[in-house]
C-alpha cells in the first residue's frame, strides 16, 4: 500500500499574492506542505526578496543556491551574533517579560558567535564528532538500532516518528552527552520545547515553555558541575567543561551551547529518518532500487537530506551594506538563507523536485550549511541514518506508510510530528 502523492491542504494560488506581500516564512505553509510554489516563484521572479512586515519583522529571503552560498561563506559581512533563525516577535516579547530586567542575549551558543570567538568554542566539542570517535560509537548505535527495530509490532499500525526516529536520536544524544540513559527522552522533549511555540508540539503556554527550559538548564548545570570535578571524558559536556576556551564561559553561553547541541543533534537525524520512509513510499521505484541494492543506502541518505532539508533556513544579520543578487542589503537587516529552496534550485540541481536515490552527486546539497558554521555533527547524523537503514533492510522487506504525516508547525525545523506506518507480516 502506497500513499497518494498529494499535500495535506489546498495549495494557495501564490501567483495572486502581490510579490511585495509574500512572506515565505509563514509556518502554516510548512505544516501543510504547501511551501513549494512560494519558493519556485521567488527563485524565478525575486530571488533576493524583502518582506517588510511579518511575524518575524522585516527580513530578506535568499532563495537561489549561488546567493545562499555567497551569504553563508561570507562571515565577514554577515553576522550570527543576533541569532541564526527568523525570530518570532511574539516569542521575543514573551521572553522579555519572563526575564524582566535580567540581561538577555539571543542564542548564546557558539553557532551564534562570530570569529574569533566562534572557532575555539566549536573546536572544544569537535573531538566528540571526530571520525575516530564516530567509529567507536557506530557499534553501539548499531546495537541500539537493532533493539529498536526488533521491538516494533508486525502487521499493526504504529507511529514511526515516536517508536523509531525519536528513540534512535535520543539514544545517540544520550551517548554524546553521557546523559542518564533512562531519561534520554527528556532530550527529545526539550528539543521540541525549544523549537515550538504555544499550541504546537508539547508547548501549551509561554510559562510552561520557559519552565521546561529552566529544568533543562538546571539538569545540564548539574552535569557540568559533576564533569568539572571529574577526569576529562569524551562526552560533549566534559569537552566543554575541561577545554580552556569554554570552561570559564558565562552561564548564558553554556545554556546556548546546550540548546544548540540538543536541537542540532536531534532534528536533522530524526526528521531524515522519518523523511526517508515517507519519500521511499511516495516513490516506490526508488524503494525497489534500494531493496535490490543496499549499497545505495549512503546515496539515499544524502538524497533524503537534500530533499527533506531538515532545517529550512538559517539567518544572519548584515554588518554593513552588502549587495547580493543585485539588491542592496543594508547594515542591520536580517537575512534568511532558505536552504530548503536552494536544494530545489533548477539552475543547480537536475530534476530537483524528483527524489532520486542514485544521483551522480548525492552529497551536493545545502542542508548542512557552508563556511565556518557548517554543521559540526553532520558525520554523526549520516552514520546514524546509514546504520538504521542497514538494519531495516536486514529485517523488513518493506515499511508501508498508511496515512498522511503530521508535519511540524515551524519555518525553521522542517520535520514530522507523526508518521503512521505498518510493517507487513511475512507470508
Amino acid at each position: 500500500m502506497n500513499i497518494a502523492v498529494k499535500p495535506q491542504a489546498a495549495v494557495e494560488d501564490v501567483s495572486a499574492v502581490p510579490l511585495a506581500e509574500l512572506n515565505p516564512g509563514r509556518a502554516k505553509r510548512f505544516q501543510d506542505d504547501t511551501i513549494w510554489p512560494v519558493f519556485e516563484r521567488l527563485r524565478r521572479e525575486d530571488p533576493v526578496h524583502l518582506t517588510e512586515e511579518s511575524e518575524f519583522g522585516r527580513y530578506w529571503s535568499i532563495t537561489r543556491w549561488e546567493d545562499i552560498l555567497a551569504v553563508d561563506t561570507n562571515h565577514e559581512d554577515f553576522s550570527s551574533a543576533e541569532g541564526i533563525t527568523l525570530i518570532n516577535q511574539e516569542a521575543l516579547e514573551e521572553q522579555r517579560k519572563a526575564l524582566g530586567d535580567r540581561p538577555q542575549r539571543r542564542g548564546a551558543g557558539f553557532i551564534t558567535m562570530d570569529e574569533p570567538e566562534h572557532g575555539p568554542q566549536r573546536k572544544a566539542v569537535s573531538p566528540t564528532m571526530a571520525p575516530a570517535n564516530i567509529a567507536k560509537m557506530a557499534p553501539i548505535v548499531r546495537e541500539r538500532a537493532g533493539q529498536i527495530l526488533d521491538s516494533l509490532p508486525i502487521g499493526e499500525p504504529f507511529d514511526w516518528v515516536d517508536k523509531v526516529s525519536k528513540e534512535l536520536t535520543a539514544m545517540t544524544l544520550a551517548t554524546l552527552f553521557d546523559f542518564p540513559f533512562e531519561d534520554r527522552r527528556k532530550l527529545t522533549y526539550w528539543s521540541d520545547v525549544v523549537t515550538n511555540q504555544p499550541g504546537h508540539g508539547p508547548v501549551t503556554s509561554w510559562e510552561q515553555k520557559f519552565k521546561d527550559m529552566y529544568e533543562c538548564f538546571g539538569t545540564f548545570q548539574q552535569l557540568w558541575n559533576e564533569r568539572l570535578d571529574a577526569e576529562p571524558g569524551i562526552d560533549l559536556i566534559s569537552m566543554l567543561a575541561h577545554n580552556p576556551s569554554t570552561r570559564d564561559m558565562p552561564l548564558e553561553e553554556f545554556q546556548g551551547n546546550v540548546i544548540l547541541l540538543i536541537v542540532g543533534g536531534n532534528d536533522t537525524t530524526r526528521n531524515t529518518i522519518s523523511g526517508s520512509v515517507f519519500e521511499l513510499n511516495r516513490n516506490p521505484a526508488e524503494y525497489d532500487k534500494l531493496r535490490a541494492n543496499p549499497d545505495l543506502i549512503p546515496s539515499m541518505v544524502s538524497e533524503t537530506i537534500r530533499y527533506q532539508t531538515p532545517l529550512a533556513h538559517m539567518a544572519r544579520v548584515a554588518k554593513r551594506d552588502v549587495e547580493v543578487g543585485g539588491k542592496t542589503i543594508s547594515a542591520g537587516d536580517r537575512v534568511a538563507m532558505w536552504y530548503i529552496s536552494g536544494n530545489r534550485d533548477e539552475t543547480r540541481i537536475e530534476r530537483p523536485n524528483d527524489y532520486i536515490i542514485d544521483r551522480a552527486r548525492p552529497r551536493e546539497h545545502l542542508s548542512f550549511g557552508f563556511g565556518v558554521h557548517r554543521c559540526v555533527g553532520n558525520r554523526v547524523a549520516e552514520m546514524q541514518l546509514t546504520i538504521i537503514w542497514e538494519e531495516i533492510l536486514k529485517r523488513f522487506p518493506r515499511i508501508e506508510v498508511v496515512g498522511q504525516p503530521t508535519r511540524t508547525f515551524s519555518a525553521f525545523v522542517h520535520g514530522f510530528e507523526s508518521l503512521p506506518v505498518v510493517i507487513p507480516a511475512r507470508n
